[in-house]
């Protein structure tokens, strides 16, 4: 790690629905910069002041950029996280960005079991969380990795069940599915590099302590 790494605490955080709720966390704590919003030109903006440098990038880049330590710290969808497998630290659940990782079906063809839909086809975005999901229960399953609208895929008959994210349950009723099975709470996390964290560990954590008052208030 150079010098100027050292002096400056890089943060990367998601364009989306994401960014304004955690660019607004931040803040409250001192951890901003002038022209800080996912639709800036700018690939990197920098608080010379405070020492800080953000990073704004595609949500499934940002677990990435943590773990090679291109930014020391990061902000991203549990469900991202867990899809990614990335080797890093979870520091902090912020609570912002609610949703959850479900497996639904047709309400039509709804079978009585979860183990009924042994050796059935998945349709999701997420392959290996579904995975972890069905072996830890003993199933078989067959897994179609879509990047679209999930939700097609029972509709045309291209697979049984789906694993995506929920968040309202909108999505799944217009298109007559139904949630059969939770998977995991998806909230936005805080993430770190190993490295970082031992080398710039006072300010790391008393950025995520500081975080944490805030995110205990809601």
């Amino acid at each position: 790690m150079s010098a100027e790494n050292m002096e400056y605490l890089t943060v990367a955080l998601p364009k989306g629905k994401v960014f304004n709720k955690a660019a607004a966390l931040f803040e409250k704590i001192g951890y901003t910069a002038n022209g800080l919003s996912d639709k800036s030109r700018k690939l990197i903006i920098t608080n010379e002041e405070k020492k800080i440098r953000f990073i704004i990038t595609k949500t499934a880049d940002v677990p990435v950029y943590v773990e090679y330590g291109a930014a020391d710290i990061g902000v991203i969808g549990k469900d991202v996280l867990l899809e990614s497998a990335k080797d890093v630290y979870e520091l902090l659940d912020l609570k912002i960005a609610k949703c959850h990782l479900m497996m639904a079906v047709p309400q039509k063809f709804k079978r009585p079991q979860l183990s009924d839909y042994a050796n059935t086809r998945v349709a999701t975005k997420f392959p290996h969380i579904a995975a972890a999901f069905f072996n830890s229960k003993g199933m078989q399953m067959e897994y179609i990795k879509l990047h679209g609208s999930i939700e097609l895929g029972p509709i045309v008959g291209l697979s049984e069940s789906i694993v995506d994210i929920v968040e309202t349950g909108t999505t799944l009723r217009e298109n007559e599915l139904e949630e059969y099975a939770f998977i995991a709470d998806a909230t936005a996390r805080l993430i770190a590099n190993r490295a970082s964290f031992k080398i710039k560990f006072a300010r790391i954590s008393k950025l995520t302590e500081d975080l944490r008052k805030i995110v205990n208030k809601k």
